[in-house]
C-alpha cells in the first residue's frame, strides 16, 4: 500500500477513501481496487460511513460523505444564506448536517429580539424528530433510520415493518427514541410521507422535537449527493396551521443558494 504510516487500519480507510473520492463504488469494486480482503473493506465502509465520511447511493455504491464535502467551506458559505433567510422569514434559521444516528447544527442565524427558538452551533438532535431530520432522511440516498435495520425509503424500494409494536418505538427503548426492532413507522416518517417530501421538495414539523415549536426544512445538494438541510425554526403560532404551505417555497430557495454558492467557491 503507498504512503503506508505505520498504522493498518487508518491506511485502509484511506485507501477505500482514495478510491470513492474519484467515483462512486460498490462493495466488490473496492475490493478489485484496493486488494483488501472483502469482510475488511465492508467493516471499513461501514465505520466511514458511520461517521460521515462515506455514504451509500441509492444503487448501495460508496461515495464520500457530507462529512467529506469541504466541512470547513459549507458552513461559512451558507451563513450569509441563512442571514437572508432568518431576515426575510422573521425566523431563526440553521444548517444541519448529519452525523450517523443524529444530525448536528454546524450554522445559525438567531433572531436579534423577541421569542425565538435558538439552536446553537454544535447542537446535537435525534434523527427521529423535526423537519431537518425528515429531509436528511427523504434525501439521503436510502440511509438507515436511527435504531433501526431499515433504511428511508428510496424512489422504488419499500420499508419493513415492525408488526405488534408501537410506532416507532421497540421494548426497552426511549421516548422519542427508535428501537432495534423499529421500522419506517414514526408519524411523519414512514414511506408515503418520505415520498411526499421528496415531491414537494421541503418538510415541515409541529411540536415534534419540542412542544409548540414549529420548522421547515429544505435539502442543500451536491455532485456527490445530499450535503445539509436549511432550516427556519420557531413558535408555531407564528408559523400558522400550514408552516410548509407558508415558507417552503423560500426555504427551497436559500437551500438551492447555498448550494450556488458552493458552485461558485468551488
Amino acid at each position: 500500500m503507498e504512503h503506508d504510516s505505520g498504522i493498518g487500519v487508518l491506511d485502509k480507510a484511506v485507501a477505500i477513501l482514495d478510491v470513492i473520492s474519484a467515483e462512486p463504488a460498490s462493495l466488490a469494486e473496492l475490493v478489485t481496487r484496493t486488494g483488501m480482503p472483502r469482510a475488511t473493506v465492508h467493516r471499513l465502509a461501514v465505520a466511514l460511513e458511520h461517521h460521515g465520511l462515506a455514504a451509500r447511493d441509492a444503487n448501495s455504491r460508496f461515495r464520500l460523505g457530507p462529512r467529506m464535502a469541504r466541512p470547513d467551506a459549507l458552513p461559512a458559505t451558507a451563513i450569509p444564506v441563512l442571514r437572508r433567510l432568518r431576515d426575510d422569514t422573521g425566523e431563526s434559521a440553521q444548517l444541519y448536517v448529519r452525523r450517523g444516528d443524529v444530525r448536528v447544527c454546524v450554522a445559525a442565524a438567531e433572531r436579534p429580539s423577541g421569542l425565538r427558538d435558538t439552536v446553537p452551533v454544535g447542537s446535537i438532535l435525534p434523527m427521529t424528530a423535526g423537519s431537518a431530520a425528515k429531509v436528511l432522511l427523504a434525501f439521503g440516498d436510502g440511509e438507515r433510520v436511527p435504531g433501526s435495520g431499515q433504511r428511508a425509503s428510496s424512489p422504488g424500494s419499500a420499508p419493513g415493518s415492525a408488526p405488534g409494536s408501537a410506532p416507532g418505538s421497540a421494548p426497552g427503548s426511549a421516548p422519542g427514541e427508535v428501537g432495534p426492532g423499529a421500522s419506517l413507522s414514526l408519524p411523519g416518517f414512514d414511506a408515503p410521507a418520505m415520498a411526499r417530501i421528496r415531491r414537494q421538495g421541503w418538510a415541515a414539523s409541529v411540536g415534534e422535537r419540542e412542544s409548540g415549536l414549529a420548522s421547515v426544512s429544505a435539502p442543500v445538494r451536491g455532485p456527490g449527493g445530499l450535503l445539509a438541510a436549511v432550516s427556519i425554526s420557531g413558535p408555531a403560532r407564528r408559523f400558522g396551521r400550514a408552516p410548509g404551505q407558508r415558507f417552503g417555497a423560500r426555504v427551497v430557495q436559500a437551500a438551492g443558494q447555498v448550494e450556488q454558492a458552493l458552485r461558485a467557491a468551488g
